[in-house]
């Protein structure tokens, strides 16, 4: 009855974060808030898929620049050191090594069909590059290294996940069980988080607000959102403004922006005042940290070099496995 105390053993949970650039209200909602949440009752790893950004960035200052900012996003919004392994993949060098053996695993048809290379063929993308083509596989191997029980991912990402089980239920079956099906856990959507310009928040269609921006650029991203031609006095019907502004207010301050929206009179100038006062109040405590922690980076990568130390340490076992059975250690 060996198994007796793992089941109540915190399940595990991994999320890889691709460092892009500025979170905004989309990111926030959508993952970045869960990952925080997940620390308190799982045993959480959360990395910078800095390798992954090789496909496309490649300038050495932007890339340093871009993870950073995303371990002061984390950071700043409560991510727990103490209770999360948080780390930089680049600082594991397993995954490279284990992206080889499980490539040589791997069908071509079935990374033909992943979703990165073929939307880059259909846009005839001349710069596609074999990282692009095989990243499926880095990626599968992110998540199988830990052996995690859970992996939290969006929709379109949900993908990943079955070409990592298949990955792994296909080594199993030829080397014996070394790794764990992971399960994809597709958070109920937050309905999509609508932009400025009233299509899905996304950097690429620069429509988004920034939850870290300056007082004057948030200013100016809400006061930016489009809105119809309804004049001030007429009765409006929800919209993008109400829609965000829901996310973070109470049920009493939904219904009072509801009944003035409903009986005329409040024109769309004022509620995005009422929006901007909410986000800026709601990320204030975060932004205060975030600038604390910006004068402290010697901290920060601390953080993120404990947490390699944390998460080699798993990683290192189950590549020693893979050594094992494959007949790469003699």
């Amino acid at each position: 009855m060996a198994h007796d105390h793992s089941a109540n053993k915190p399940k595990r949970i991994l999320s890889g974060v691709k460092p892009t650039g500025k979170a905004h209200i989309g990111n926030y909602l959508g993952a970045m808030r869960n990952h925080v949440n997940m620390q308190q009752d799982h045993e959480n790893f959360i990395f910078i898929a800095d390798l992954h950004s090789l496909t496309t960035v490649k300038n050495k200052a932007e890339l340093q620049e871009l993870i950073i900012d995303l371990a002061l996003d984390y950071l700043a919004l409560g991510l727990n050191p103490e209770r999360a392994v948080f780390f930089r993949q680049s600082d594991i060098p397993e995954h490279a090594e284990l992206t080889w053996v499980l490539s040589c695993l791997t069908p071509m048809p079935m990374l033909e069909l992943a979703h990165a290379y073929k939307d880059a063929v259909a846009k005839a993308n001349r710069e596609i590059n074999v990282g692009l083509f095989t990243y499926p596989i880095l990626m599968a191997v992110d998540i199988l290294i830990y052996k995690p029980d859970i992996v939290p991912v969006g929709k379109d990402q949900k993908q990943h996940v079955e070409i990592a089980r298949d990955l792994a239920g296909k080594f199993n079956r030829i080397y014996g069980d070394v790794f764990k099906l992971p399960v994809p856990y597709i958070p109920e959507e937050v309905a999509v988080v609508i932009g400025t310009d009233g299509q899905k928040m996304s950097k690429s269609y620069g429509n988004t607000i920034e939850i870290f921006a300056s007082d004057k650029a948030l200013k100016k991203q809400v006061m930016g959102i489009v809105t119809d031609s309804t004049p001030v006095e007429a009765p409006k019907d929800p919209d993008t403004i109400y829609k965000l502004y829901s996310y973070f207010a109470t049920e009493d301050e939904k219904k009072t922006l509801l009944e003035r929206y409903q009986a005329g009179g409040m024109g769309y100038g004022d509620a995005k005042k009422l929006l901007l006062e909410k986000i800026i109040e709601t990320f204030k405590p975060f932004r205060e940290e975030r600038e604390r922690l910006r004068n402290d980076l010697a901290y920060v990568k601390d953080v993120l070099k404990k947490g390699a130390e944390k998460a080699r340490e798993v990683a290192a076992a189950t590549k020693n496995e893979v050594w094992e059975k494959t007949g790469l250690s003699i």
